[in-house]
C-alpha cells in the first residue's frame, strides 16, 4: 500500500485532505498492534476529557508512527533511529514484533527507565552528547555509512499517517469536539492528528502547546522556515529537540494548527501535580505539557468540549515524585 506525501504536496494542494486518507489506510494495517485507548472525562470539569496514550502499547502513541513505517520497510536490513526515549521504545516494539534488528541513538541525559524499558527488547542503544536533534543527526550519520535503514521520530509520511490514527479515535469517541490540546515536539503527532480532524469537522480548533525550553517547531512556524533554538533542559523531555531542515511537518503543521500557547517548566510541574493528585493519573511531562497549555487560559475553554491529549506515561520515577510533593 503505497503512501507518499511528498509527491502528493506536490500534485495536490489540499495536503490535510492527503495526510487524512494515508492515515485511514495507514489504521487499517496497525490496528491489529494497538489499543483502542480511552476518552476520560476530567474529574475537575465537565467539559474537559483526556485521550489516554498513556495506556497505549509501548507506553506512548508513538508506537502508531512505528508499526505503520517499520510494516513498510524492506527485511535484509537492520534499523537505526534516534528517539528522547518513547520513539525508541515504539521502534523496539515494532521491530521485535516484525523480526528487524534495532539500534537506538539516545541523549545521555535520556530517561533511565525509558532507557531499560529500551534494552528490555533485546535494542542495541548508543548514547549520544547533546540533545535529541543531535542524536537524530548522529543516527543519520550511522545510517549513510553502516547500510542501515534510517526510522524518522517524526519526518516521515508514515510516522505521521501512523500518528494521525488517533484523530479518527478523538471523533469516534466525542463527536462534539471543539478543542484538542497537543503537545509539540518534532510535529509528526500534530499534524498527523490536526489534519484527520481538520479534513473530518473543519470547525474544531488545533491548539498546539510548546515547551518554552525547547520550542523549535513553535519558533519554525512563526519564521516560516525551520530555525535553530536553545534547548535546555524541559520536563517535557519527549518533546525537547529541534527540527529538520527539509521536515515536511513545518508545512503540516502550520495548515492544521489554530493556536500555540507556550508553557514554563512550572506549568508543567503544576499540570503533573493536577493530574496525579487531582485527576488520579501518573504521566510523563511531556503528556502534562498539553494538560497545561488548557490550564493557562483555562476560563477560555471551559465551556467549551475540549480534549488533552496525554501522550504518554513513560516518565522517571525520581523526578516524577520530586515534582508531586
Amino acid at each position: 500500500m503505497a503512501i507518499n506525501i511528498i509527491k502528493n504536496i506536490m500534485k495536490n494542494s489540499d495536503l490535510i485532505s492527503q495526510v487524512a486518507k494515508n492515515s485511514a489506510k495507514v489504521r487499517k494495517i496497525i490496528v491489529p498492534d494497538i489499543s483502542y485507548t480511552p476518552l476520560i472525562s476530567s474529574r475537575v470539569s465537565p467539559s474537559l476529557f483526556f485521550k489516554s496514550e498513556n495506556f497505549q502499547m509501548t507506553g506512548s502513541f508513538k508506537v502508531r508512527g512505528a508499526l505503520s513505517k517499520i510494516s513498510q520497510l524492506p527485511t535484509n536490513k537492520d534499523i537505526i533511529t534516534a528517539s528522547s526515549g518513547n520513539h525508541g521504545i515504539a521502534c523496539s516494539y515494532a521491530a521485535k514484533i516484525m523480526g528487524y534488528q534495532l539500534t537506538v541513538v539516545l541523549p545521555k541525559n535520556v530517561s533511565r527507565a525509558k532507557l531499560e524499558k529500551i534494552r528490555s527488547y533485546g535494542t542495541k542503544t548508543l548514547l549520544n552528547s547533546g540533545d535529541s536533534g543531535l542524536a537524530e543527526k548522529k543516527a543519520r550519520q550511522l545510517a549513510a555509512s553502516d547500510n542501515y535503514t534510517y526510522v524518522s521520530p517524526y519526518n516521515d509520511e508514515f510516522v505521521i499517517a501512523g500518528q494521525g490514527t488517533i484523530g479518527f479515535e478523538i471523533l469516534e469517541q466525542l463527536p462534539k469536539v471543539k478543542n484538542v490540546f497537543i503537545s509539540m515536539g518534532g510535529g509528526g503527532l500534530i499534524s498527523g492528528i490536526g489534519s484527520v480532524i481538520k479534513s473530518l469537522s473543519s470547525n474544531v480548533k488545533i491548539i498546539g502547546v510548546s515547551a518554552v525550553n525547547s520550542a523549535a517547531l513553535a519558533a519554525s512556524i512563526k519564521q516560516g522556515k525551520v530555525v535553530e533554538t536553545e534547548h535546555l533542559e524541559t520536563l517535557a523531555d519527549g518533546c525537547a529537540g529541534g527540527v529538520d531542515d527539509d521536515s515536511i511537518t513545518l508545512p503540516i503543521a502550520s495548515k492544521v494548527i489554530d493556536r500555540i500557547i507556550h508553557c514554563s517548566e512550572q506549568d508543567i510541574m503544576s499540570a503533573l501535580k493536577l493530574l496525579a493528585w487531582d485527576e488520579k493519573v501518573l504521566v510523563e511531562g511531556a503528556a502534562a505539557l498539553a494538560l497545561a497549555g488548557y490550564l493557562k487560559h483555562e476560563a477560555s475553554f471551559n465551556m467549551e468540549e475540549s480534549v488533552v491529549l496525554l501522550c504518554g506515561a513513560n516518565f522517571d520515577r525520581v523526578t516524577i515524585l520530586d515534582v508531586i510533593r
